[in-house]
């Protein structure tokens, strides 16, 4: 039989059950929300197109060279032909650089993304406006004749494939799969506890 409890004392506190316990948190690896993936695919195929157009670039380089050449005749015409013809590689090997430089940062970018990093975001849009500075200089400078067409609209290609990845990665979604870090899941309370 239970002893009444004096009315001036508190009752004690309920003891602690020993079953139906909150499990120990676990650190899974989920899949990440639809926003994610069309973000990832849409700057992977950003990836292999600027990878196209890089190689498209390289093997129209000789093609293109005279018309570059006529460009920088252009600014000066009593300069030597060899002068002109230095000129005419230094623009072509500088926006072939530029956008060899996008692809290595983008791919940086990228994995910076899937690790939900932060500043990802940052990081891509950096890269979308040097890239339309890349795009820009490509097509006044190197995207010239019937040979450049196709250059020129698989930078823009490029270019879009990276601004819908961009737009992608800032829908609600992404932004809360990127502001967890983790994937917790509480553990299975009925699991049986490992012996020491």
């Amino acid at each position: 039989m239970k002893k009444p409890v004096p009315r001036d004392r508190p009752a004690p506190p309920a003891r602690p059950a020993l079953h139906d316990k909150a499990a120990a948190p676990v650190m899974v690896k989920l899949p990440p929300p639809a926003s994610v993936r069309l973000a990832q695919i849409s700057w992977i195929l950003s990836l292999v197109v600027g990878g196209i157009a890089i190689g498209y670039m390289f093997v129209i380089r000789e093609p293109i060279l005279p018309e570059i050449e006529n460009l920088v005749r252009g600014v000066d015409a009593e300069r030597l032909d060899e002068t002109i013809q230095t000129a005419a590689d230094i623009v072509f090997w500088t926006v072939f650089g530029s956008l060899v430089a996008v692809m290595l940062v983008h791919i940086t970018s990228l994995v910076s993304f899937s690790n939900r990093r932060e500043r990802a975001r940052w990081w891509m849009l950096g890269i979308l406006l040097f890239q339309g500075a890349a795009f820009l200089a490509a097509r006044q400078l190197v995207a010239l004749g019937d040979r450049g067409i196709p250059l020129e609209r698989l930078l823009l290609i490029q270019l879009g494939l990276s601004l819908l990845g961009l737009l992608f990665s800032l829908l609600p979604g992404a932004l809360r799969w990127t502001a967890r870090k983790h994937d917790i899941r509480r553990g299975d309370p009925d699991a049986v506890a490992p012996e020491l």
